[in-house]
């Protein structure tokens, strides 16, 4: 679950963290804010086939599974992307990546993908 207040401002690099319209806006796009409205945001697609792609994204239910009791949130499906995982980060087209190696890797084959990055 994305955190219950999501400070935007435009120009913020975003993720997407739910399948929204695959295969040109799904998890882990990476967005550049645009607009900001009430229940959309307006962004620009900065990864993938659909670069410079002008999308919309609204706010959606969302449940959460870790919870012992059952509610839903509306809200919108994107995290700031100032940081990303080491998984999250193959496939995406980066000029300039830094490493935090202050906790230990998972395994040798995260270490080597973010090194190659």
């Amino acid at each position: 679950m994305p955190r219950h207040t999501l400070n935007l401002k435009v120009g913020s690099s975003i993720i997407l963290l739910r399948n929204l319209d695959p295969p040109k806006v799904c998890n882990g796009t990476r967005l550049c804010v645009s607009k900001l409205m009430v229940n959309v945001i307006q962004a620009t697609i900065l990864t993938s086939n659909n670069e410079e792609e002008s999308v919309f994204i609204p706010r959606i239910h969302l449940i959460p599974s870790d919870m012992l009791f059952e509610f839903k949130r509306l809200q919108f499906p994107d995290r700031l992307a100032f940081a990303i995982k080491i998984n999250k980060v193959q496939g995406q087209p980066l000029k300039v990546a830094g490493i935090n190696l202050q906790t230990p890797c998972f395994s040798q084959g995260q270490l080597y993908g973010a090194c190659s990055k």
